[in-house]
């Protein structure tokens, strides 16, 4: 086995030297490296180092720690920390650089990015790659190769004409000369004193380069400024016609710097605006009783059946249109609203043969709930849902429009991005409200682009529309954290400040690095914020009030929200008119006769009234009430193809006479009867049309009460996220998962006995014996009590290597205690590939 006290020669070795501790907060930072659990280290280090999981992992660092990462992999391999401190913090060495490098590279370390000693910094080769700069991928840090790389492909002759140009002496082969040049372009004082004998337009190419990108053009024949630094080395071709800065000259340029600016420190948070408390929570509670409002308003408009579903899914660009009319909204907001109570299971389709959209069993169940509750629910769903109504009306990979509950709108990182936005309002000081541009720096900041800013900036884009939607859902009150909104993302109520809030545009203090993020909460803990964030809100909402205002214009005020009965009747027996603060609904011939076909009658329409309101019922609406009653279910319509019927013959003459009913292409059977080529809903709507109020019938002649009961569709399950990779491990996961890691780590690496002339084995292949090697094998272990290693195959085909100490065999199989599983089990003979004895003293 290796020297523990040695330096390790592999990230394996590095991993191998880690406590449990370290390992865990490797595999929750990357949860990929678990899915599935390695066999070993050796297998953990492998899957650490592939493309995918590297790219992930880089994506996932801020900017210093990337900073960083890049700097490494423009440094020398392996490097020192005094190297990786000097191109980070330059020449003058910046003291807050020298201050964050420990913790970025401790970050580095703990995600398997970078292993060894401060004396051996070693960037994993799949990072170096990826950063270190090249032709086709330049180097986020603007630098170019090496004199090395850049003059791999150079004759011996010109290089010794570039050496002794710049004043060097000439060497005895082209290695020792490319060394002699690097060492020069590396000494301060000597390139000072090569760069003040140039020409001042031969600086001023330089000056345009040192930052990047360190690529130019030449002619064939290049100008004297150019000349001059060609001959010296300090541009080097690369190719006909394109010319590099070599990275050591541009390191001298930059002072030893690797980046422009270097950003040690996340960018703070600023408060726009101060608010006192109660005004945001006050502010936030009716923008979520607005939202509470919204998408009741929206299931009741699709109540009967909804918008019909598209053959690619979603809602139609019409259907939108009418929904943000209806909603008094604009389709942008109409769509967050519908994929909302879509993502709360409020809403599905029916999956009926001409599929439609209609609300869930969920729905009523949901009403049945006290406000905050439903609530709760609608903002812990956002806060959840990967499903983004901001992409709405962009374009797919494949170019076609994403629609509403249609596929491909949900984005995996909407949760992180929404409840990393939160949490950086709750650092604010109560009452504060930031600027968007310092919550989009800091985010910035976090999780930086990789590669030049670009306008698909989904993360910036998500912080913008989480900052809305926020304020639409009541989580937040003219831009600041409620106390509610708080309690949803699990934290306590802050502590109330002895000293005066900060005022407009005050920076929060940067004394130290800041924590990282809190890790999400478990459903359990979801479940107890949503009810603590319910008990907060509940007392701020508007009590439901039992009664109406009804005016003599046939109209009725309700003053603050009606309780559930209460409001419902009213929705059957009058229309609203307008809606805010007070809604004003408006009683109508069709909205009494609407009343009338769910089976009330005049005396309890008068009845209901007479209870429910403040004022005296006004005579206008008493006489339209008794005037609809009187001439509702005169005319009879059933099913013929349809027919009317009525008593009064004179009616009946007066439809047949009337032009309007042309249409229907009715014809008298009898003297109170008329046929109708038309179906019953179509004869109902066009003698309703022509102010009659005709009731539906049965086939036994009985009145059809039309209910309002809805279109409801199957019970339905609400939409799950889309996870962002695989999910971060809990403690219980985690444990296990290093136990059998450090299992068969010891399984791979125990050093076995040497057989007859063969060497001791270390790991590696599996063993393979004869069925009768394995079997004597096995039956002298019992006899001696000795561990073995064996090579076994599950029934899946998996392999894996175990340490085990047999205790009984018989009818083909061997019952031992597993070292590697710490347990006691029973394989079958015939799985065991192989076997050997342990070395004396390793068990």
């Amino acid at each position: 086995m290796s020297d523990p006290a040695a330096p390790p020669r592999s990230l394996a070795e590095a991993l191998r030297a880690r406590d449990d501790a370290s390992l865990a907060v490797l595999l929750r930072s990357r949860p990929d490296l678990i899915t599935p659990v390695p066999t070993d280290l050796t297998q953990l280090a492998t899957r650490a180092g592939t493309r995918a999981s590297v790219v992930r992992a880089l994506e996932r660092l801020d900017r210093c720690a990337l900073q960083t990462a890049e700097a490494l992999a423009v440094a020398a391999d392996p490097a020192t920390y005094a190297e990786l401190l000097a191109l980070m913090a330059g020449d003058e060495g910046e003291p807050a650089v020298a201050g964050a490098l420990p913790h970025a590279l401790a970050t580095l370390r703990d995600q398997a990015l970078v292993w060894g000693a401060d004396d051996r910094l070693r960037l994993v080769r799949t990072a170096r790659e990826l950063l270190a700069p090249s032709p086709q991928h330049p180097s986020p840090t603007g630098l170019g190769p090496t004199v090395q790389e850049a003059t791999a492909g150079m004759s011996p002759g010109r290089i010794q004409d570039i050496v002794t140009t710049a004043g060097l002496p000439s060497t005895h082969d082209a290695v020792s000369a490319v060394s002699s040049l690097t060492a020069l372009f590396g000494d301060r004082k000597r390139m000072a004193a090569l760069l003040a004998g140039a020409p001042e337009e031969s600086r001023e190419v330089l000056s345009r380069l040192v930052w990047g990108p360190p690529y130019g053009q030449v002619t064939a024949d290049p100008a004297p400024r150019l000349r001059w630094l060609l001959d010296r080395g300090l541009l080097l071709p690369t190719a006909p016609g394109t010319v590099v800065l070599p990275r050591e000259v541009a390191l001298h340029l930059r002072a030893g710097r690797a980046h422009r600016t270097t950003e040690p420190l996340p960018p703070p948070v600023e408060a726009g605006a101060t608010y006192r408390p109660q005004v945001v929570d006050a502010t936030a509670a009716g923008q979520a009783y607005t939202a509470l409002a919204t998408v009741e308003e929206l299931l009741k408009d699709w109540d009967e059946g909804g918008p019909t579903v598209l053959r690619a899914g979603g809602l139609s660009v019409r259907d939108l249109k009418r929904t943000a009319v209806a909603l008094d909204l604009s389709e942008p907001l109409a769509a967050f609203w519908v994929e909302l109570a879509y993502a709360a299971g409020l809403l599905a389709s029916d999956g009926e043969a001409d599929e439609r959209y209609a609300a869930t069993p969920a729905y009523d169940e949901w009403l049945e709930q006290p406000a905050a509750q439903r609530w709760a629910l609608l903002a812990q769903t956002w806060l959840t849902a990967t499903r983004t109504s901001g992409v709405i009306g962009g374009r797919d990979a494949k170019d076609r429009t994403l629609s509403a509950l249609g596929p491909g709108v949900d984005r995996s990182a909407a949760p992180e991005v929404r409840h990393r936005v939160l949490t950086l309002l709750a650092g604010l000081p109560e009452g504060a409200s930031p600027s968007a541009e310092s919550v989009l720096a800091r985010l910035r900041w976090e999780r930086p682009l990789r590669g030049p800013q670009r306008d698909d900036d989904l993360r910036g884009r998500l912080a913008q529309w989480t900052l809305g939607e926020a304020e639409m859902l009541g989580i937040t009150g003219r831009g600041a954290l409620s106390a509610h909104g708080r309690a949803l993302l699990g934290m306590p109520l802050p502590e109330p400040a002895p000293e005066e809030p900060a005022g407009p545009g005050d920076k929060l203090p940067v004394h130290h690095r800041p924590a990282p993020p809190p890790e999400p909460l478990s459903p359990a803990e979801q479940a107890t914020a949503s009810a603590t964030a319910a008990r907060l809100l509940a007392p701020l909402l508007p009590e439901p009030l039992d009664h109406v205002l009804l005016q003599a214009d046939l109209t009725a005020v309700a003053p603050g929200p009606l309780r559930r009965p209460l409001a419902a009747m009213l929705d059957v027996l009058a229309d609203v008119e307008s809606k805010g603060g007070a809604t004003v609904y408006r009683f109508t011939p069709g909205s009494v006769r609407r009343a009338l076909d769910a089976g009330r009658s005049a005396s309890d329409l008068h009845a209901f009234l007479a209870e429910h309101a403040r004022t005296p019922v006004p005579q206008p609406l008493a006489y339209l009430i008794d005037d609809v009653a009187r001439r509702h279910g005169h005319l009879r319509v059933g099913a013929a193809s349809a027919y009317v019927r009525c008593d009064d013959d004179a009616v009946l003459n007066e439809i047949l006479a009337d032009k309007r009913a042309a249409g229907l292409r009715l014809r008298r059977l009898a003297p109170t009867v008329l046929a109708a080529q038309a179906d019953p809903a179509a004869l109902l709507e066009g003698l309703r049309a022509m102010g009659f109020a005709p009731a539906a019938e049965s086939a036994e002649g009985d009145v059809l009460i039309t209910r309002a009961d809805a279109h409801r569709t199957p019970p339905r399950t609400a939409p799950e996220p889309v996870p962002d990779g695989p999910p971060t491990p809990d403690t219980t996961l985690l444990t296990a998962a290093i136990r059998a890691i450090r299992a068969g780590d010891l399984a791979s690496t125990t050093p076995r006995k040497p057989s007859g002339a063969a060497p001791a084995v270390t790991g590696g292949e599996l063993p393979r014996t004869t069925s009768a090697e394995t079997l004597a094998t096995m039956q002298a272990a019992v006899l001696t009590g000795e561990a073995l290693w064996i090579g076994y195959v599950n029934a899946e085909g998996a392999a894996s290597q175990r340490v085990i100490a047999p205790v009984r065999v018989e009818g083909g199989f061997v019952t031992a205690y597993d070292h590697t599983a710490d347990e006691v089990r029973t394989y079958p003979l015939h799985r065991i590939t192989g076997v050997a004895e342990l070395a004396d003293g390793q068990i």
